[in-house]
């Protein structure tokens, strides 16, 4: 793909405008997309190799320096000093989030590498608001700062257009660029962001003023302006493309965004632990793992390794974060593997991103099942949320926002439509609420499940 000849490089050096030279920081971004764009057509046995010769330095480093990785690498008969292959990877267990929040201290490098620069703190409450701290360094920043402008390098964003972000923890504000991964390399036209607890109606009027080539939000915000959009006929006519992040993508955005604006979606998959886990390839719908900075692991409940068309559990380890290595990290995230992809790209690919466990619905007889929930589908313009919370194995209660109430035959109508998208006759309580709030983390869920699996308590 490489770097588009009408992109205008920043010059770092005063007096030097053309050819530029970029900072220290843009030079190290544009080092990264050199390999990038050489690392993504290679064939997954090559990825892995390298991936393996990676994690070689991360695990000698964790059992010199991190207390809980010294002591499961010897409890897993893992030396770094030889080479390390999946097999003898594999008899790591997981860790767990709740591995992170109560060891600590235990879990932090004791002695940074040089060159990794300062740590850098990342916290996160997630979906379940059960909050989350991790140590990271300036180096790993590096890389996530990479993989966003690898994912404009892919779309072909042009960065003379205007960038539009509603989101949380952020003011309303407008920006000179579109933010760090590209204001350190190029020129680009402004930026603006928006706080995602404003009112939708007040975030479609800020969208009609600012008029943008590019929107960044969550799903479930984006699904809410598409509909009021259409539902007040209102236009972005610069729009050129919607970007999605945060939560998992509904089925049906992607047509509402086009109907609504007549733009594409562009998702990506990310945690704020991590960083960036997968980006949506630049040809289809699907995802690209970024195995140029983690090594990600999707299994089933046996713990083998899916083979493509089949759903598991996302693990994923840090393979540049040398102030606190997350190894084999169990998001509780699920996924679906998919075939290798007709781009070319080398980078495994994820067909669908399913969401936590606590989205899967749990049936009477024990099993476990992931529903196709299209929220638009069954919720018309009376409707303006549904949310389905399960509390036993045989009922779920739709909490819903309604412009009015609902007269008996739209009720049974509801029921009967739920029932058609849960795919089981589960006994359903519909609630009327005045407003479905985000988690503590700023997320929605359409799908909720208060039933605990057997091997895991419900977050």
């Amino acid at each position: 793909m490489g770097i588009a000849a009408n992109y205008e490089l920043k010059s770092a050096v005063s007096g030097v405008n053309w050819p530029g030279i970029p900072s220290p920081e843009g030079a190290a971004l544009l080092a990264l997309q050199y390999q990038f764009e050489r690392s993504q057509w290679w064939p997954p046995a090559t990825l892995e190799a390298k991936q393996f010769r990676q994690l070689r330095e991360v695990l000698a480093h964790a059992a010199q320096t991190v207390p809980f990785h010294r002591e499961r690498l010897g409890a897993a008969g893992i030396d770094p000093a030889h080479d390390i292959d999946p097999a003898a990877f594999a008899r790591l267990p997981l860790l767990t989030r709740r591995d992170i929040q109560t060891q600590g201290a235990a879990l932090v490098s004791q002695a940074l590498p040089p060159g990794h620069g300062q740590r850098v703190e990342h916290k996160t409450s997630g979906s379940s608001g059960e909050p989350l701290r991790v140590l990271g360094t300036q180096l790993d920043t590096t890389f996530w700062l990479a993989q966003t402008l690898r994912d404009h390098l892919w779309h072909r964003r042009d960065f003379a257009g205007k960038l539009c972000a509603i989101r949380s923890r952020v003011d309303d504000i407008e920006l000179r660029g579109w933010g760090p991964a590209t204001d350190a390399l190029f020129v680009t036209g402004p930026g603006a962001l928006l706080n995602i607890r404003t009112d939708p109606a007040q975030q479609l009027k800020w969208l009609q003023q600012h008029n943008p080539d590019y929107l960044l939000s969550h799903p479930t915000n984006l699904r809410e302006l598409a509909r009021l959009s259409l539902r007040e006929g209102v236009k972005l006519p610069l729009l050129r493309q919607v970007r999605s992040f945060g939560e998992t993508l509904p089925q049906d955005l992607r047509a509402l965004c086009r109907e609504a604006w007549d733009v594409s979606v562009a998702d990506v998959y990310s945690a704020e632990e991590v960083g960036y886990i997968a980006l949506q390839c630049p040809e289809h719908e699907h995802y690209h793992l970024q195995s140029e900075h983690l090594l990600i692991e999707i299994l089933d409940d046996a713990g083998r390794l899916c083979t493509p068309g089949t759903i598991g559990r996302v693990v994923v380890t840090t393979l540049h974060n040398f102030a606190m290595p997350l190894i084999r990290y169990a998001l509780n995230d699920y996924a679906e593997v998919g075939e290798p992809c007709d781009c070319g790209r080398g980078l495994p690919v994820l067909t669908r991103i399913l969401g936590r466990s606590r989205n899967m619905l749990a049936l009477p007889d024990g099993r476990r099942y992931w529903p196709s929930f299209p929220v638009m589908r069954y919720a018309d313009a009376t409707i303006r949320q549904l949310q389905i919370i399960q509390h036993t194995r045989g009922t779920v209660e739709a909490r819903f926002v309604a412009e009015r109430t609902l007269q008996p035959d739209e009720e049974r109508a509801l029921i009967a439509a739920i029932h058609d998208a849960l795919g089981f006759p589960f006994a359903v309580t519909l609630t009327p609420v005045p407003d479905i709030a985000r988690s503590p983390g700023m997320k929605h869920e359409d799908i909720v499940s208060l039933v605990a699996a057997d091997d895991e308590p419900v977050a």
